[in-house]
């Protein structure tokens, strides 16, 4: 199941997880894989992170806040480049223990970036 808002996929043997063709293009300049705000993963393409998050990311040296969403975003951000060929993406094990993914997933659209989260 895909639409450009949403898609559900199934990791293979290597936590690797397919991007629909039709999106694989967003992905070209990279992906960032963070931690989310809950029990699921942000998926960014590096422009967009680049772009959106790194700014935000900066604030005020003395904002508890900014350093709150710092540790939270850095710990266990994975970066890397889509498989060209296949369209895959890896997904580190730190990652998918924290969101409790354990192959089924499901991916929503969430603004500027994607919502990963285990399929129950």
């Amino acid at each position: 199941m895909s639409s450009t808002d949403y898609f559900e996929r199934r990791l293979d043997e290597k936590r690797r997880l397919t991007i629909p063709v039709e999106l694989r293009l967003e992905f070209q300049s990279g992906y960032v894989i963070t931690k989310g705000f809950g029990k699921y993963l942000h998926l960014y393409s590096k422009k967009i992170w680049d772009e959106a998050v790194e700014p935000n990311l900066q604030g005020s040296i003395l904002d508890e806040k900014v350093a709150d969403l710092n540790v939270k975003f850095r710990m266990g951000k994975t970066e890397g480049m889509i498989d060209q060929k296949q369209g895959r993406i890896s997904i580190e094990k730190p990652l998918l223990d924290f969101s409790g993914i354990k192959q089924d997933i499901i991916a929503v659209r969430a603004g500027q970036y994607w919502r990963i989260s285990a399929k129950n």
